[in-house]
């Protein structure tokens, strides 16, 4: 079973300034909760149990989050605020880890994840979740990485998320060839290539993978020679075609929705998503938006 997972959360959010320029755009909330909590939340239901963040100086308050605040916590239970104690002690189940290591010079995507090996090891598999983005899984038994998860234990194959996309849109998103052969939902297929924001016409699919990963160790010491590639950083899709050629990679379609924080109308939609169904705030906010909505 896979137990670790790499966050980078080291970039410095320019899709979402201003917002981002004093804050962490992983700690932008949503509802009552940053980005973040989100994501950690769904490694956690996966089976992860060891969380490695791949962070920046300038992103202390993701990891002050994921930490006890000693005094936070004696002025609620000497004020007798017990329910929101419980709250901020959940954040992080105590058989779960949250490990922080930086990464000093922003080259990419895959010299972020290479910045996790040495907790990672090259022997072990491990999941990669980009934070910017959150994997809905309302109404679903599981969520869909304990199911991408179970698919690499089944093939030994590495994994990518897809989506299906609008094909209007598939010039802004990384589209996966699978030969012709289209997953269903919870299915994967072997990958045969994939297109960088291919042009409409070009496009071999309309699945777009949306930032989870499930890799074998192996990426790391072909991360490792992977030389720097568009706009001069070292690719982790560079590494990932490599990883394809030597020993296969597959695309696994997901159930769920996501919704891409980093893009502003992306992040109002899961503000709109999650309060509605929120259990303290869902139906006030409901009687807002019917409020609004009757507006001109």
């Amino acid at each position: 079973m896979i137990k670790k997972a790499v966050l980078p959360v080291a970039g410095f959010g320019t899709r979402c300034l201003p917002a981002s320029k004093a804050i962490p755009k992983e700690m932008i909330t949503i509802v009552d909760r940053p980005v973040i909590q989100y994501v950690v939340q769904e490694a956690v239901s996966a089976g992860i149990r060891d969380i490695v963040l791949v962070t920046h100086g300038s992103k202390g308050a993701i990891e002050n989050h994921f930490d006890t605040h000693f005094e936070l916590e004696a002025s609620l239970e000497a004020k007798g605020k017990h329910e929101l104690l419980e709250e901020l002690r959940s954040i992080v189940p105590d058989d779960v880890n949250i490990i922080s290591v930086r990464q000093s010079e922003p080259l990419g995507l895959g010299h972020a994840v290479l910045c996790a090996r040495p907790v990672i090891g090259d022997a072990e598999p491990f999941a990669v979740l980009l934070p910017d983005v959150l994997v809905d899984d309302e109404g679903l038994a599981r969520n869909d990485l304990a199911g991408m998860i179970d698919a690499f234990e089944r093939s030994g194959h590495a994994q990518l998320m897809v989506q299906e996309v609008p094909h209007a849109l598939v010039d802004k998103y990384g589209i996966v060839d699978t030969g012709g052969e289209i997953p269903g939902p919870g299915e994967s297929r072997a990958l045969s290539g994939l297109v960088e924001k291919p042009a409409v016409d070009e496009a071999p699919s309309d699945l777009a993978v949306i930032g989870r990963y499930v890799l074998p160790g192996a990426i790391f010491p072909i991360l490792a020679e992977t030389p720097p590639g568009a706009g001069n950083e070292i690719q982790l899709t560079d590494a990932i075609e490599t990883l394809r050629r030597q020993a296969g990679v597959d695309a696994w379609r997901m159930y769920g929705k996501t919704y891409d924080c980093g893009h502003q109308l992306g992040y109002l939609e899961a503000i709109l998503a999650y309060g509605r169904r929120h259990p303290r705030y869902g139906e006030g906010f409901r009687d807002l938006l019917t409020r609004y909505a009757g507006e001109d």
